[in-house]
């Protein structure tokens, strides 16, 4: 029986815990029931997206995106316990040290290169889902809401939430954004087809 430690996050639809899992370092990821949700339906929406997140999870990891290791699905709690990624939040780093932004952020644009070219999109693309570890890889977290056999709409969206989400919570280095750019173009295999659908994204909510 696992034993929680310490809670790690809360969002809108699940918490993340430290735990202990065969005596190792572990996170558990547990979707919680909605009560204004039917019971079938709730159940339904749960399981489904606990096994869609593990199954990007795993495909991620396929294609050499570092994802946390699963150690186990459980479908009747519609919980994921996971590796316990060691490192820091990149948000956190570069709140913290914004000197290191380039070198960051050159990885930053790489690994969602890496992602987008295995045609999986992540869905929620911000610096607080990402993990800098000792080794100097980028390990990419909660994957809920992404797809595999992912379009180009999917990819533009990605990058598009990220250059929202990256100028929302880095204001003071927005320039840095640029490596990323630079870096996912170097990467991608069809980057010149992401970013104008991105413009054609942005220009649509200029214009909603």
């Amino acid at each position: 029986m696992m034993q929680d430690l310490e809670t790690l996050g809360c969002g809108a639809e699940a918490t993340v815990h430290r735990t202990k899992y065969l005596g190792r370092d572990a996170a558990v990821k547990r979707r919680f029931p909605k009560d204004y949700r039917h019971p079938e339906l709730d159940m339904r929406l749960r399981s489904s997206r606990t096994k869609n997140e593990a199954r990007i999870m795993a495909e991620a990891r396929r294609i050499g995106v570092r994802t946390p290791v699963i150690y186990d699905i459980d479908m009747n709690g519609c919980d994921i316990t996971m590796e316990f990624v060691t490192g820091r939040k990149i948000k956190d780093i570069l709140d913290d040290d914004p000197s290191s932004a380039d070198e960051i952020c050159e990885k930053i644009g790489a690994t969602i290169a890496k992602l987008h070219n295995g045609r999986i999109s992540h869905g929620d693309l911000t610096t607080s889902n990402m993990i800098l570890m000792p080794n100097g890889e980028i390990c990419l977290l909660d994957l809920s809401l992404g797809t595999t056999v992912a379009d180009i709409e999917e990819m533009g969206v990605d990058v598009h939430l990220l250059q929202r989400a990256f100028t929302s919570a880095h204001s003071g280095i927005e320039y840095a954004m640029d490596a990323i750019m630079d870096s996912y173009s170097k990467n991608m295999n069809n980057a010149d087809d992401v970013l104008r659908r991105v413009e054609d994204i942005r220009a649509r909510g200029r214009y909603t």
